[in-house]
């Protein structure tokens, strides 16, 4: 009697007609399909750093505008070089000559195309000698006074130029003239259509430059900080590349024990990572730190897929079967458990384009096409190539070496393996009972899973972990500058990012009502705001400098009282001959510093409690942003990783929950069109519901914070870990529609399909594992979950899946009768008395 359900078999019957058939048809289409994909590699473009996660964000966008509307004191741009100068006293008369040396040579030199500097020993030399102009001069005037002469030309340039101390750190003593470092600023000139590559050989020359002067200064940039950003992403894939390829040797070796079999199923894996990162350059998918975990995702179900091709086809041929009736017979059963595992990775990849932050987009787009290629790879390309081989080394005297599938009855995992089965049989609620408790205990445990997002975690380690400097050429890393000298300025300089923020305000800034906004905003400040003496915001903003020039200029403070109606201090009409009147005086620098020249938007710069965490921060800069009567948009540093670390929880639960619901849609609807049994979806989710709190347990005892990356793994566990379960579950049912009994099928399923799935652990968590030998911390963390959470699936799938199929069978065994078991039972004839 033909099975009702099993509709599909028709396009089975064509696709084995060519695999069996015409295998060689096969392999030579997806030779020539890998070919083409392959012309994609050159156009990868990598995008490293955190800027991809905060790009449209308001808050990010709002920084943007700020930075390009108005004048920043001492800022550094993409066409600059932070020259560093570390001491025992940078401005000490040695260090001063040294900084004023290194500074000739750099101006002296026509590649580093030097448009000007900025450095304190500029304002020095001015003191101690204003006619002195080449750098020549400037360091005869120096070395012709006195170290008492240099300490007092210091503080007379102090005492002129307070702003100055910006450039010094924060240990600067005016009595003493002391301090540790300094800032310097060489800008440089480069026409925007060679910025990149001309600034990063000249940063690179420049910092060759230092290392050879006998001072402590160093070369920071944009295009050094990049190319560090770039290195690690290099190096990291050529720490972890062998180490894979090792370990999935070694894994495969003992899976396949077939050298032949061996190759194949690495050359599969090959072809998946070529297609996937084909497709990658071909689309101009940006490359950033995140695809680095692409691969090992895509070996994880590649692995698994192979193994269990070559497993189940080995099944088949120890039953007696032929090359070509095997491999009939077993992609009858495995192209739709690969189908349906297709379907439920990614869905769990796929989940992660739910995220508003662009890399978690790609990335799960990028990992759900892969998972897609390594579909089509090993459920036609391989056995199509398993039965060419077969059939060429059949007949001639090639030996045969591994034929015995993983986990055979008679061996000591299929011995082991079935023990989940038979604990559960004595009392599956009881077992399910305890196990969902448990899933409730580390469910409430991972409540204090912390979310974070900084910049620093983009960058590499300070020092390297012992294991990786171990490694030996050429496969070591470089050595790394970047989190030293931005953990360095953080430390030593006052940079402004913890202890202010700024609100932007766009609209007509000349409209009577904009300053009293601004002045009543700060009016009984929140908590975390600082407070001046009158109870205020302390704030910085155009009042300031309107305040400042008044008490210079007699007529301009006339002008401002003129036009204070509410006697408060602020003006509140003709704002915009008041902007006039300022931009045209002496304090048009400082003015550009808060409004822009065409009078469509503003700055306010609020003091923050420096001891303040940085959720606290943003909701009270909010909170202010949220007074003013213009458009206003609360912004700086803290708030734009503030609102990226929002977006990443947001990601992490809304990317799970569409995993979840998704994958258990997808299940119940294609276990009923199979099978008619739709509750066989619902057993599949129960494994993965305890791997995910059991993963996110681990995250919190573990204080492995919800990051960029790790923000993915949640739906990605369910992506990877329903496998596992998919994979034990259909053989389970293609057995129970034999036997009409759960247990047997269970005992049956586990020796057989489970030597497949351990084998398939074994290889994915060290796959995955390897990404621990990262150089970026945030990778090593999410390696570190990734082979958590596949040994936890498989955990589940062995553990947890058989109490709940023997449940299954008791309470919807006999309502979901299939197609199958009503022909057995229509056959059935009663026994003779």
């Amino acid at each position: 009697m033909s099975r009702g359900p099993l509709q599909y078999q028709p396009a089975l019957d064509t696709l084995n007609s060519w695999i069996t058939g015409r295998p060689k048809t096969i392999i030579l289409v997806f030779l020539v399909l890998t070919a083409l994909f392959s012309f994609g590699l050159p156009f990868i473009e990598v995008d490293p750093g955190e800027e991809g996660f905060t790009e449209g964000t308001p808050e990010q966008e709002a920084l943007d505008a700020v930075d390009e509307e108005f004048q920043q004191p001492f800022a550094e741009d993409d066409q600059s070089t932070q020259l560093i100068h570390r001491g025992d006293n940078v401005l000490s008369r040695d260090a001063i000559l040294d900084m004023l040396r290194v500074l000739e040579t750099i101006e002296d030199n026509p590649d580093f195309r030097v448009a000007e500097t900025s450095a304190p020993v500029d304002g020095i030399v001015q003191v101690i000698d204003p006619t002195a102009e080449t750098r020549e001069e400037q360091i005869r005037a120096v070395e012709s006074v006195s170290e008492a002469e240099v300490r007092e030309a210091v503080r007379t340039l102090v005492e002129e130029e307070p702003a100055i101390t910006q450039s010094l750190s924060d240990d600067f003593n005016e009595e003493a003239v002391y301090a540790s470092a300094s800032i310097n600023i060489v800008e440089h000139e480069v026409p925007d259509e060679e910025e990149e590559l001309t600034i990063e050989r000249i940063q690179d020359q420049i910092a060759d430059t230092t290392d050879a002067a006998d001072a402590d200064i160093i070369a920071f940039g944009s295009a050094i900080f990049e190319g560090e950003f770039e290195q690690a992403l290099i190096d990291s894939m050529a720490l972890m590349v062998p180490a894979v390829i090792l370990l999935i040797l070694g894994f495969l070796l003992f899976a396949y024990r077939d050298p032949i079999d061996l190759v194949l199923g690495l050359f599969a894996l090959f072809m998946a990572v070529i297609w996937t990162f084909g497709f990658v350059g071909h689309a101009r998918i940006p490359f950033n730190q995140m695809m680095v975990a692409v691969p090992p995702l895509l070996l994880a179900v590649g692995i698994d897929f192979g193994i269990h091709a070559v497993n189940r086809y080995r099944e088949e041929r120890i039953a007696g079967r032929g090359i070509f009736d095997g491999m009939t017979a077993a992609n009858n059963q495995l192209l739709v458990a690969f189908f349906i595992v297709t379907g439920t990775t990614a869905i769990g990849f796929g989940a992660n384009m739910t995220s508003d932050l662009e890399p978690i987009f790609d990335f799960g787009f990028v990992a759900s096409l892969g998972i897609i290629f390594t579909f089509f790879i090993s459920g036609i390309f391989m056995p199509a190539t398993k039965v060419w081989l077969d059939d060429l080394r059949e007949g001639t005297r090639i030996p045969e070496f591994g034929t015995q599938p993983l986990g055979s009855k008679d061996s000591i995992m299929g011995k082991i393996l079935p023990l989940g089965a038979k604990l559960a049989n004595r009392g599956p609620a009881i077992m399910l009972a305890i196990l969902l408790v448990s899933t409730a205990g580390a469910g409430y445990v991972a409540t204090d899973v912390d979310t974070r997002f900084d910049d620093e975690e983009f960058l590499p380690y300070e020092e390297l972990p012992a294991y990786i400097e171990i490694v030996p050429e050429p496969f070591g890393p470089d050595e790394y500058q970047v989190r030293e000298i931005v953990t360095f300025l953080g430390d030593n300089f006052e940079t402004g990012e913890d202890d202010e923020i700024t609100v932007y305000l766009e609209g007509p800034i000349y409209e009577n009502y904009v300053l009293e906004s601004v002045e009543s905003a700060g009016d009984d400040p929140p908590s975390e705001i600082v407070r001046d003496s009158d109870g205020q915001a302390d704030s910085e903003s155009i009042l300031d400098v309107m305040d400042q020039y008044a008490a210079e200029d007699e007529e301009f403070a006339a002008l401002l009282e003129a036009n204070d109606i509410s006697a408060n201090g602020v003006p509140d009409r003709n704002l915009e001959r008041i902007y006039t009147e300022l931009l045209n005086s002496e304090f048009e620098e400082e003015a550009l510093e808060y409004i822009d020249e065409d009078l469509q938007s503003m700055r306010v710069i609020y003091s923050v409690d420096a001891e303040a965490t940085q959720e606290e921060v943003t909701v009270d800069a909010r909170t202010l942003a949220d007074r003013n009567w213009l458009d206003a948009t609360a912004t700086g540093d803290i708030i734009v990783f503030q609102t990226v670390t929002e977006l990443l929880f947001e990601s992490a639960i809304v990317s799970l929950a569409a995993a979840l619901g998704l994958t258990g849609v997808f299940l119940v609807i294609i276990y009923y069109l199979l099978e008619r049994r739709a509750m066989l979806g619902v057993a599949n989710l129960v494994p993965i519901v305890t791997t995910v709190a059991f993963l996110a347990a681990t995250m919190a005892v573990l204080d492995i914070p919800f990051n960029a990356l790790t923000a993915t793994v949640l739906s990605i566990t369910i992506g990877i870990g329903v496998a596992y379960s998919v994979h034990i579950t259909h053989r389970f049912i293609d057995e129970y529609n034999e036997r009409l009994d759960a247990y047997e099928s269970l005992i049956v399923t586990l020796q057989g399909t489970g030597g497949g799935i351990t084998g398939s652990m074994i290889t994915t968590a060290g796959g995955v594992g390897a990404l621990v030998l990262s150089v970026t911390p945030m990778l090593a963390e999410f390696g570190i979950l990734m082979s958590i959470s596949v040994i936890y699936s498989y955990l589940g799938a062995v553990i947890v899946l058989p109490p709940t199929l023997l449940l299954w069978e008791r309470y919807f065994g006999e309502t979901e009768v299939s197609a199958t078991e009503v022909g057995v039972r229509a056959n059935e004839t009663p026994a003779d008395d």
